[in-house]
């Protein structure tokens, strides 16, 4: 894994571009598919069980995703910094945030996660739950909350490793874990007939082997970064240029998350079926765009460290060839998964209900239709995190969401009265919107001035 990771870095700063972005991408998208196989296989199984413990899951999953994504600010800063720090030859000092970036998530997880526990009720109430929901969905999040640390824990190890040129070894860590998921599940949700409790039960305990091995894997002495009892203490300055990368990245996430939620709360006005409508399009819709997230990644990887080693021309050409690798790649797939006997036969596996399958393939082949956009709007996202203007990215984030998606939305219900349909095509024309602000951006040339100043004598311009 030591030369594998050597022979990234160094395909990152002078190999093959194409073969450096498939060699970062590939394994994230495998490692994001098993992500997924987390709440997809709830999904599953949830929907054999009944429309409304599948509806309580969906209306309370924004909540848990507020938490982690504003701890992926923190992890997300980790990788930028690391990847710069390695691509400038301070290996030293990507050790020392290594262990910072530890500290900092993982005391943050175990505070939400414990705030979140006593909240639940008033949260669920809040979103308009009542009945048999409203005591679904807060049995899962009371449960399902406290993997958290053990999620975060992953999320630190990916990151190290990402910025290193390593996304191999994340992936298969996944593995086993989405394995013993996908075994918990029926076995929980059927065979003990614990319901959505048993759901979260599974999702929980499949965590904790990946998160344990990844603590191992990080304290080895023999990775150049590594944790270490030494550099865990906190220290203020590198606390600061985290907040300064991080901070914008965990709000504009969580802020956004936020927006989500709130889109529940509108989708529940017409009723559990389209709520289990909107979540099963919405998971469907994240495998779509997988591969684009994960170019994204990669993006953010290839730029940080070239931006690191001051190859800008090199760091552009990657964000170029990763942005048209994911456009083709999603307009193709899209073409084909929007028709509808493929839409409804893949819903289908998820519901026996028919309104639900029905509200669910028109969703998913509208997001599949448009979701071309998403390539613009991943591969520059990457750019500009690899370069550490994170500040641009909260702004869009936040935008896509409280500005484009609900002004859409209520201009579809109100003007157009399109129903529930206003909800699907709030999506697409906010995604598309804030993917054409993306590029102008990027032709503003902003990204070239890097927020992370590294010297090759490790000191911090």
């Amino acid at each position: 894994m030591k030369t594998g990771k050597k022979f990234n870095q160094e395909l990152i700063l002078k190999g093959n571009m194409l073969q450096a972005i498939l060699s970062l991408a590939v394994p994230v998208v495998i490692n994001s598919f098993l992500q997924t196989m987390y709440n997809l296989t709830d999904t599953y199984w949830l929907g054999k069980i009944g429309t409304n413990e599948l509806a309580a899951i969906n209306l309370v999953t924004p909540v848990q995703n507020i938490i982690i994504n504003f701890g992926t600010g923190i992890t997300v800063a980790g990788s930028v910094l690391i990847a710069q720090y390695i691509g400038g030859g301070e290996k030293e000092h990507a050790k020392s945030m290594a262990n910072q970036i530890f500290a900092c998530a993982m005391g943050f997880s175990l505070v939400c996660a414990a705030v979140v526990f006593f909240i639940t009720p008033g949260i669920v109430s809040w979103l308009g739950a009542d009945g048999d929901t409203y005591h679904h969905a807060c049995t899962y999040l009371r449960i399902v909350v406290w993997d958290m640390p053990f999620l975060y824990m992953v999320n630190i190890f990916s990151a190290v490793n990402q910025a290193q040129g390593d996304t191999v070894r994340p992936m298969l860590l996944n593995l086993g874990g989405i394995l013993l998921n996908m075994i918990l599940d029926p076995l929980f949700m059927v065979g003990m007939n614990m319901g959505t409790a048993g759901a979260a039960a599974a999702t929980l305990l499949a965590k904790v082997p990946p998160a344990v091995m990844a603590f191992c894997l990080l304290c080895r002495r023999s990775d150049a970064v590594h944790l270490d009892v030494r550099h865990i203490r906190f220290k203020w300055e590198d606390i600061k240029l985290i907040l300064r990368i991080g901070l914008p990245t965990a709000v504009g996430g969580s802020t956004m998350q936020l927006g989500f939620l709130l889109m529940s709360r509108n989708v529940y006005v017409y009723g559990d079926q389209a709520m289990a409508a909107y979540g099963i399009g919405n998971k469907i819709n994240g495998l779509i765009t997988m591969p684009s997230n994960a170019i994204g990644s990669a993006v953010a990887t290839i730029v940080g460290q070239n931006m690191g080693a001051k190859q800008m021309e090199r760091a552009r050409e990657g964000y170029l060839l990763s942005m048209k690798i994911a456009v083709v790649f999603l307009f193709i797939g899209g073409m084909i998964l929007s028709r509808d006997v493929i839409s409804t036969g893949i819903v289908s596996i998820f519901s026996d209900d028919a309104e639900v399958v029905a509200m669910a393939a028109d969703f998913l082949s509208i997001m599949a239709f448009w979701c071309f956009t998403n390539g613009v709007y991943n591969a520059t996202t990457g750019l500009f995190q690899g370069t550490g203007h994170t500040e641009v990215t909260m702004t869009i984030d936040a935008a896509r969401l409280w500005v484009f998606r609900f002004l859409t939305l209520w201009f579809c219900e109100t003007i157009l009265h399109m129903g529930v349909r206003s909800v699907w095509y709030s999506v697409v024309v906010s995604n598309g919107i804030c993917s054409a602000i993306w590029f102008v951006l990027y032709k503003t040339n902003i990204w070239k001035k890097s927020k992370i100043k590294v010297k090759k004598d490790g000191a911090k311009a």
